[in-house]
Order: C-alpha cells, then sequence, then structure tokens
C-alpha cells in the first residue's frame, strides 16, 4: 500500500500523463499477476543460466506470453468499462480512436 500512495504522491507532483484511480481491488488482481510473470521471468533466466534444454525453456516463454497475454485482457477490459465507457457518455469521441490505435498496437 505505501509504495502505492508514493506513486500517487508523485503522480500529483506535476506529471504529464494522463493517470487512472483503480479500486484496491483491480490494483491488487494486477500486482498479483505482474509478480507472478516477474517470478516466471526469473525462473527462465535460471534455466538459461544453467543451460536447460531449449524445448522446456520456450515452454516456459509460452507460458509467460500466455500470462502477459492474460494481463492485457484484464487490464484492456476494466478500461473499456471505467474510462472508455465514461468517456463516450462525455461526449468524447477521440477515445473511440485511442481504443483502435490502442488495439492495433496489441495485435501486431
Amino acid at each position: 500500500m505505501k509504495d502505492r500512495q508514493e506513486a500517487d504522491k508523485a503522480g500529483e507532483e506535476g506529471c504529464c500523463h494522463r493517470t487512472k484511480e483503480r479500486t484496491e481491488a483491480e490494483y491488487r488482481s494486477l500486482v498479483n499477476r505482474l509478480s507472478r510473470i516477474e517470478g516466471q521471468v526469473r525462473g527462465i533466466r535460471k534455466m538459461v543460466e544453467r543451460d536447460a534444454y531449449c524445448p522446456d525453456i520456450l515452454i516456459q516463454v509460452a507460458a509467460v506470453n500466455a500470462a502477459l497475454n492474460s494481463f492485457n485482457k484484464e487490464l484492456l477490459g476494466n478500461h473499456i468499462r471505467t474510462c472508455v465507457a465514461r468517456d463516450i457518455r462525455e461526449g468524447k469521441e477521440e477515445t473511440i480512436d485511442e481504443l483502435v490505435a490502442t488495439l492495433q498496437k496489441l495485435m501486431k
């Protein structure tokens, strides 16, 4: 919680980027997913350092890719349900263009 408060405070000190307030549950879910992914990547590094068999490493990399895709789906879904829906209700049509551009980048 302290890290989040520090990050919030840093964001209040003149950051030029947009921010999003997340519920505590949303924040925890995203951070927990990222922590698991971080652990998986560290595990892959150890496999490389220990000269693990290539297919075994590739399977773990595929697992990390799947975990990142799941993270993206969760974050995107939350973004559409909150930010995008709010902006459309407020008549901010440019949000649709931003969403389309984001989806195009995700689908490369």
